[in-house]
């Protein structure tokens, strides 16, 4: 469990970080803070910082842009992400992946389970990984539990690219990045996947680069 000097800490962290205006620095791949995990929020921030804290990750998030972002990936260690995702694909890449609107949500103290064992291997990057994405496999389907930024229960299945994201950002709590969970040999820098992977879905990536699909 935190300490009172541990809170002390974490809140004046965040007060530092919300001193200026405008979208976060994003921390990037080497920085120990993505790779130690996080603390359970219980209560570091009081009920007005946090509603700022918030405010300024869903800014952060709209400005790179992203459709997640963890605490961690603004260098705070706390159990926090913010998910949104107006999913502007087309009907060939939403029907592939199951990629749907997803509305602005925070999860506090978030973890998942997979609901049966079915799973989808997608291109996938992340904005502390800048320039670059590879083929993860995921579970198509999980359980979500966790507390909203009020504290209220949150027990939810979600599917498809929804399913992605919030395993994606809860794995950033867990000090892991999707290249962790990925295949390797798919790394693509994002002009390759521009010139040459932009497909629904990664079978011929597969093919051309040499690795197989779930």
């Amino acid at each position: 469990m935190a300490t009172p000097r541990d809170h002390a800490s974490l809140a004046d962290q965040v007060e530092e970080l919300l001193a200026t205006d405008g979208p976060l620095p994003i921390v990037a791949a080497g920085d120990p803070v993505l790779r130690r995990g996080t603390e359970r929020f219980d209560g570091q921030l009081d009920a007005p910082l946090l509603a700022r804290f918030v405010e300024a990750l869903r800014i952060t998030m709209h400005a790179a842009p992203g459709v997640g972002l963890a605490a961690p990936q603004v260098g705070v260690p706390l159990r926090i992400a913010v998910i949104e995702d107006p999913a502007p694909v087309p009907d060939e890449v939403r029907l592939a992946r199951g990629r749907v609107p997803q509305p602005f949500r925070v999860l506090v103290n978030p973890s998942y389970e997979p609901v049966g064992p079915a799973r989808a291997a997608f291109f996938e990057g992340c904005l502390s990984v800048p320039g670059w994405q590879a083929v993860v496999a995921r579970a198509t389907e999980v359980r979500l539990t966790g507390e909203d930024e009020h504290g209220r229960a949150v027990d939810e299945v979600f599917h498809g690219w929804p399913a992605r994201i919030v395993q994606h950002e809860t794995d950033h709590l867990d000090g892991m990045l999707y290249l962790d969970r990925a295949e390797l040999r798919s790394l693509s820098s994002n002009q390759a996947m521009a010139e040459r992977w932009g497909q629904a879905t990664p079978e011929e990536a597969a093919k051309a680069l040499g690795f197989e699909l779930p």
